[in-house]
């Protein structure tokens, strides 16, 4: 019969854990417009949270970003990307865990996030369709996110009224559909009648998830 310590054994899956915490890398993706706004206060402490689980983490605020926010051609003919995009699909593919900060406007997300959506979230780099089928090739497998949202509308509202709209759109049309899962959703508000001491008791939960889903 093989005795095992119990201490040696928890330090030695610790000690792996750790390891593996320390190889994995986290983007945060910022798409709100204003930097005063809860949103960027919110992808802050998520970096705080997931650097404390000893995760490499970068977060990337996309009012800082110099781009054409508009697909000008569609995907007829390429645009060429800027260096800052250039960057952020290097960032991407570099990652493991993608989260992304962003309002809730008219049910969906800012026109710069979405913008920024479109011109990086191309044809041979998030997916790949095929030639003779309908079907495509999901280019960003093996990644995970996460999605935090903030809004004014309740939630209940938000899914009996307007049927989860962005929170669809960005988790099936964008996500998944270039083999990103699981995707988790996350959302905080409302937010115009939120008082300091709700800000601050979201804040420290997104700190915590940091610390969790890094």
């Amino acid at each position: 019969m093989i005795y095992v310590n119990k201490n040696i054994l928890c330090a030695t899956n610790l000690g792996s854990r750790m390891r593996n915490l320390k190889m994995k890398k986290t983007l945060i993706i910022d798409g709100h417009p204003d930097k005063e706004s809860f949103c960027y206060a919110l992808a802050e402490r998520y970096k705080i949270g997931a650097e404390k689980a000893g995760v490499s983490c970068k977060i990337t605020h996309l009012i800082d970003l110099k781009f054409n926010p508009i697909l000008n051609f569609g995907y007829r003919k390429p645009s060429a990307l800027e260096p800052d995009l250039i960057q952020a699909q290097k960032d991407i593919l570099e990652a493991d865990h993608l989260v992304f900060v962003y309002p809730n406007w008219w049910s969906t997300y800012p026109a710069l996030f979405k913008g920024f959506i479109d011109r990086i979230f191309l044809p041979n780099f998030a997916f790949k369709y095929h030639e003779k089928d309908p079907f495509w090739d999901k280019l960003l497998k093996g990644k995970t996110a996460q999605i935090i949202v903030t809004m004014d509308t309740p939630n209940w509202y938000y899914w009996l009224i307007n049927k989860n709209s962005g929170h669809n759109a960005m988790k099936i049309g964008v996500l998944e559909f270039s083999g990103i899962k699981p995707v988790k959703i996350k959302t905080y508000g409302p937010i115009k009648t939120s008082d300091d001491r709700k800000r601050k008791q979201w804040l420290y939960e997104v700190e915590k998830m940091g610390e969790g889903n890094s």
